[in-house]
């Protein structure tokens, strides 16, 4: 709803937002040129199907190993031994992976994902951790690459990424929904018809919305930030993406609003893995697992997501099979 107040709200905010952006710096952290390594050996793809596309590899037997217990020859092995994991992030997901304009440092619930398994592989995160700020739609070609070991960017595993590249099990359960401005009179879905809906190129959410919503036009901007300025300029009339990026984004605009009622889709986030490193899918889902037991899952969701979403919530039961 253009009205004047609301164009002048929206310019103020897009000029705060903007000035963040600027100020936090957002490109990509620069990391060495990839080494060449000997890939594992990836076991037969298995069929998959709308409710077995969370089935993953079972765990490492006998949980996590030390650093210094690291098969020789093994994906984590070659980590270990370059020094650092490289790992694609987002860094404009609020409360996911976003810098934080006092410290520069890129921390969320995805972040402490990431942070895990580099302490399994170390013994410490601290110093051994190189982030690369990625956009959604370079998640699977730069894991098929091999630019970098894993990608924790709120990622939907679905059959056709199984395709491409290969998942942990799922660590979050989330959902898309629809952000709209405070009495814009769109209460529903069904109100999306002839509205212009952001979402990042790359992603499900535009065909997804377009399933639901055909009357709706599509907009698309390189990530949720660039959605959220489109937005505020009065350029799109709502935002489609997960309930946890959407809650990131009504916590930066407080005339914003998710829309009530049931998520349009489930959202099923794994971490992403070559396709041909197997024995890392089942070391991370070893660290998972672990995550699981001694609270640290929890103690995160707690301090990044649950003050947004307002709900508790428990870890996914990991599935395995593959």
């Amino acid at each position: 709803m253009n009205t004047p107040g609301g164009i002048l709200r929206r310019a103020l905010v897009a000029v705060a937002a903007a000035a963040v952006l600027a100020g936090c710096g957002y490109s990509a952290t620069p990391i060495p040129e990839a080494v060449p390594v000997s890939p594992a050996t990836a076991a037969p793809a298995a069929p998959c199907d709308a409710t077995g596309a969370t089935r993953s590899y079972a765990p490492l037997p006998g949980g996590v190993p030390a650093p210094g217990d690291l098969p020789d020859g093994s994906t984590m092995a070659k980590i270990r031994d370059r020094g650092y994991l490289i790992a694609g992030v987002s860094a404009d997901s609020y409360l996911l992976g976003s810098r934080n304009p006092f410290t520069g440092q890129i921390e969320g619930f995805d972040i402490d994902m990431v942070d895990q398994v580099a302490a399994a592989i170390f013994g410490t995160a601290d110093g051994h951790v190189q982030l690369r700020v990625i956009s959604a739609a370079d998640r699977i070609p730069l894991l098929q690459a091999g630019d970098v070991d894993i990608v924790a960017r709120n990622m939907t595993i679905n059959c056709s990424r199984w395709e491409q590249i290969a998942f942990s099990a799922e660590y979050f359960h989330s959902g898309q929904k629809v952000l709209v401005e405070k009495g814009s009179g769109i209460t529903e879905v069904a109100d999306l018809a002839g509205k212009r809906v952001c979402a990042p190129a790359g992603t499900t959410s535009l065909d997804q919305i377009q399933e639901v919503a055909p009357d709706a036009i599509a907009v698309s901007a390189v990530n949720h930030t660039g959605c959220l300025l489109k937005f505020q300029n009065g350029e799109a009339d709502a935002i489609t993406g997960d309930d946890t990026v959407l809650a990131g984004l009504v916590a930066q605009d407080p005339y914003a609003e998710v829309l009530a009622g049931e998520a349009l889709t489930d959202e099923p986030y794994g971490i992403g893995v070559n396709a041909d490193d197997v024995d890392l899918v089942r070391f991370v889902n070893a660290v998972l697992e672990r995550a699981h037991d001694d609270g640290s899952w929890q103690a995160s969701y707690k301090k990044w997501l649950q003050p947004s979403l307002g709900v508790p919530a428990t870890q996914p039961t990991p599935l395995y099979g593959r």
